[in-house]
């Protein structure tokens, strides 16, 4: 076995086909579309490149690939969390734990030779993309959600990485059963009465503005939050142009004051990998025939985002939020993940399980000392 370093198109090529060869064979993977993988990793489509330096590797053994992994610097995550903190991630390999070690080894070494401190992962060139699953294998993972073999958890815990955050996934199912409790309507429309808060929708129309809008809410209201850092315009806008045809204005709303300032945001994907099972990552010749007959249908949603801003922390406002995106998108087929909560985000947590949430999976993040 051989560490050789991603230098061409072609290594990158075989990088991003390692998933689907490791899990062809796994019903509950979905494979991600190819073109959006290849996307991550080139500059002219994904601008968080433009803060990170990065190196990708990949494990050879009788000139087959039977692992990656990914080495990289955020140099603003460095400005903002003020540590010494490198990341690692894009982690696939085989069972073998001499594989993994050379693997995690060699990102290692990648970040202790650019003066990194600490090695912390996985993590990813994706907005909350992050994490091992290690809990909730089943069911299949939303969009973009992170997924990978339950043996992984062995091979941090074998090159002594350990937990530095867990991440929490929750659900709500109207097949099963759920509607929110009598209590949450009582509070929200008090909640509503009292501040003065009112719901809309984005407004398709001035989508650009709306954007805008999420990214002044996100840095006023997530900033703070354990991991995240400030999102630029540019990664913003990326985001939006890559999400903007598969949103539905009743997934995407906010809460504004009495003078229509916005004071609070939710956003819900609906999950696009329900249609992507089948289709091997690949769009032609029939995939894009039918994502466009499916989207419309899809009941299945990804809570993605929601965030307050600090003036209004502690005042119900997340719970309204909660209610309308569930009332909004509502049929009697209708679930949703929320998908992730920090472990001890405990104000987030306490909304989620007065709403009666179910738990359904969990995220860990590793770190280890270099």
């Amino acid at each position: 076995m051989e560490i050789q370093p991603v230098i061409t198109k072609s290594d990158v090529k075989r990088f991003i086909q390692l998933p689907y060869k490791l899990y062809k064979n796994d019903p509950v993977w979905i494979p991600p579309l190819r073109v959006e993988q290849y996307g991550q990793f080139d500059s002219s489509r994904n601008p968080t490149l433009d803060h990170c330096k990065y190196s990708l590797f990949l494990l050879i053994d009788n000139h087959e690939v039977i692992g990656r992994i990914a080495a990289f610097i955020d140099t603003l995550a460095l400005e903002t969390w003020k540590e010494p903190v490198g990341l690692f991630g894009y982690y696939e390999c085989i069972d073998d734990k001499k594989a993994s070690e050379m693997l995690m080894e060699c990102a290692a070494a990648w970040l202790r030779n650019k003066g990194m401190k600490v090695m912390r992962g996985p993590w990813s060139f994706v907005s909350q993309e992050w994490g091992l699953v290690i809990e909730g294998f089943v069911p299949s993972p939303v969009i973009m959600a992170p997924y990978n073999p339950p043996y992984y958890e062995e091979h941090m815990v074998s090159f002594n990485l350990h937990k530095i955050k867990d991440l929490l996934v929750y659900y709500m199912s109207v097949k099963e059963g759920y509607s929110i409790p009598d209590r949450i309507m009582t509070m929200t429309d008090d909640v509503a009465q009292r501040y003065h808060i009112h719901i809309r929708h984005v407004d398709m129309k001035h989508y650009d503005k709306d954007v805008q809008n999420v990214i002044d809410l996100s840095n006023k209201s997530l900033i703070n939050n354990w991991g995240y850092t400030s999102v630029t315009k540019a990664e913003a806008e990326a985001v939006a142009r890559d999400l903007k045809p598969i949103l539905q204005a009743k997934g995407v709303i906010f809460a504004e004051d009495a003078e229509g300032n916005p004071v609070g945001f939710a956003i819900a994907l609906p999950d696009v990998n329900q249609l992507l099972k089948g289709l091997n990552g690949r769009l032609f010749p029939f995939g894009w025939l039918k994502l466009m007959l499916g989207l419309p249908k899809l009941c299945n949603y990804r809570l993605f985002a929601l965030g307050v801003v600090p003036e209004y922390h502690g005042k119900g406002i997340d719970s309204l939020l909660y209610r309308a995106l569930c009332e909004s998108l509502y049929t009697s087929d209708t679930l949703m993940e929320i998908n992730y909560v920090l472990e001890d985000n405990a104000p987030m947590n306490n909304a989620i399980n007065k709403l009666n949430a179910k738990p359904l999976r969990r995220y860990r993040i590793y770190q280890k000392e270099l």
